[in-house]
């Protein structure tokens, strides 16, 4: 047991001078900086931010096409419920339409288990968008959304240029990245091996563009909300809470 104490102060210890960069940067914006309790991770938390309370996450991966280590991220919103959008890099997303059709195909399951995360199930319920404005947007990244105007909406504009912008050099071909919006909420999911301040910063200032579109969508929605596809009626999403998402 002490041996064990030991070694986990040690840890501790060494990663927080690995990632005094970070937290003083987060501790500048008036957020809370922790380790997580294993000591190979960290929690930031900013309930003041703008335009949403702010939790940002890096650890172990929660979720089985980000291997290793991820940087997840959520902005509390308060949007329409029904505001259910969703980008994601077009190579995982033709990776889980892989995936999606494997299940549905399998003799042994007559539906994707519940258990499935939504960015899998948003692939066969809502429609895609392929006309994003921008020409490097469209070619990176796939785009899904209740409505294809809602989406059209969220990307073709501020979100647009900073997506086309990030594939540049934070989000390279092919690197896992899912950015949702859903139950009022936005939401980053992208691989980080290793979390470095500057990708940290950028990440967080895409969130909170993708957050400010999401409030000027949001604000075509009527108090009835977008219409559903037949599909969401049939194949309401999982809301199994977790740490982020």
């Amino acid at each position: 047991m002490v041996v064990k104490q030991v070694k986990h102060w040690l840890v501790t210890r060494a990663n927080a001078a690995r990632w005094r960069a970070i937290q003083d940067w987060a501790e500048a914006r008036g957020a809370q900086f922790s380790q997580t309790r294993d000591g190979l991770g960290f929690l930031i938390e900013q309930p003041n931010a703008q335009p949403g309370p702010l939790r940002v996450e890096w650890g172990v991966s929660q979720r089985s096409y980000l291997p290793g280590t991820e940087l997840r991220m959520r902005c509390e919103m308060g949007l329409h419920p029904d505001l259910q959008l969703m980008v994601l890099c077009r190579a995982l997303m033709e990776n889980l339409e892989r995936a999606v059709f494997e299940a549905y195909t399998d003799t042994l399951k007559t539906r994707v288990d519940t258990d499935t995360p939504e960015e899998m199930r948003w692939l066969v319920m809502f429609p895609k968008f392929n006309h994003a404005a921008s020409q490097i947007a469209r070619q990176r990244y796939g785009f899904v959304g209740v409505t294809k105007d809602l989406a059209r909406g969220w990307v073709d504009g501020q979100l647009g240029e900073a997506l086309a912008q990030a594939s540049q050099d934070l989000l390279p071909e092919g690197h896992p990245f899912v950015l949702m919006c859903m139950r009022g909420n936005l939401y980053l999911r992208t691989e980080m091996a290793e979390a470095d301040l500057p990708r940290v910063q950028a990440l967080v200032r895409l969130l909170e563009t993708a957050a400010r579109e999401a409030l000027r969508v949001n604000a075509q929605l009527s108090d009835s909300g977008a219409w559903p596809t037949t599909t969401s009626i049939a194949w309401t999403p999982s809301t199994r809470p977790s740490d982020i998402n």
